[in-house]
């Protein structure tokens, strides 16, 4: 049966409007007449049967049907184009993955260990991409997430990675300033998203902390490790992303680590791992190993 769908001319040329809210911008973006843009997109209103913009006099303004729309349509030819982009960089006789992982365990954990991937499979090509949060994975575009454990995974196959073990690290030299000689003597540095976790990390150790939600405040682990490095405090991250700082003497950790589990990292695939294709299977075979490595 064939597909009821506009063209892809008249989508560019939607997409390009609505983003710019002006039919002459869009022409220019496109290097077509203003006329061209607006018969471009009577056609597609025709066809969705849909006003998408309001023409008042020589502006044009998007309605809130057109914004919903707009915003599908951009996701869709983003996807399109970056798709195209990968097959048309793929060398025949190879294959690749698009994975979806958290920003800091990407540059922390698994990019300084792809490298072995790459030695033992150099005809994959492993594609990474960042996402904060848990999505639907079916339908994403990617053939794999690594990622908390979480309810938002129901209905997909996890397999369990690393558990997140929280570690309080600083610059060796902040020790030396101002006569420091206990936890609670410096300052703390916090991860915005879990505001809570000195306060726990105090009462899980039996170590005094006068006022733990005090300090300087980051969004990512990435961060706060860089702020230590820098020496402005101590930061209560996870042991896994500081070990290379760790074993040369860049960062220390003179203070027990947190005993309680914070999150546990996952490797989620949409079916299990022997249904899935070739390169999938190989690449989730490979991280598990490494992982309990």
């Amino acid at each position: 049966m064939r597909r009821k769908i506009p063209s892809n001319s008249a989508l560019m040329a939607f997409e390009s409007a609505a983003r710019h809210g002006s039919f002459a911008r869009a022409a220019d973006e496109l290097a077509l007449t203003e006329g061209a843009i607006s018969r471009q997109i009577a056609r597609l209103e025709a066809f969705l049967d849909v006003i998408l913009f309001e023409r008042i006099g020589n502006r044009v303004r998007l309605l809130p049907n057109g914004e919903r729309y707009a915003a599908q349509v951009r996701e869709t030819l983003d996807r399109l184009e970056r798709d195209s982009q990968v097959l048309m960089g793929q060398p025949s006789d190879g294959a690749s993955l698009d994975i979806a992982t958290i920003p800091t365990f990407a540059t922390r954990w698994l990019i300084p260990r792809l490298g072995r991937f790459q030695e033992l499979h150099p005809n994959v090509t492993v594609h990474l991409a960042e996402r904060m949060e848990p999505f639907v994975l079916a339908g994403s575009g990617f053939d794999a997430a690594i990622h908390f454990d979480h309810p938002a995974w129901t209905g997909m196959r996890t397999h369990h990675l690393l558990n997140e073990v929280l570690v309080p690290v600083c610059h060796p030299t902040l020790l030396d300033r101002d006569g420091a000689t206990t936890l609670d003597d410096l300052p703390r540095l916090h991860r915005r998203q879990n505001p809570d976790a000195w306060q726990r990390y105090a009462r899980e150790t039996g170590i005094t902390l006068t006022n733990p939600a005090i300090g300087a405040r980051y969004d990512l682990h990435i961060m706060l490790i860089e702020a230590a490095l820098a020496g402005l405090g101590v930061a209560l991250v996870p042991r896994l992303y500081v070990e290379r700082e760790l074993t040369d003497g860049r960062l220390i950790a003179p203070w027990p680590e947190g005993n309680l589990v914070s999150k546990t990292f996952c490797l989620i695939l949409p079916e299990p791992i022997k249904l899935s294709g070739g390169s999938t299977q190989i690449f989730a075979n490979w991280l598990i190993k490494e992982a309990q490595s």
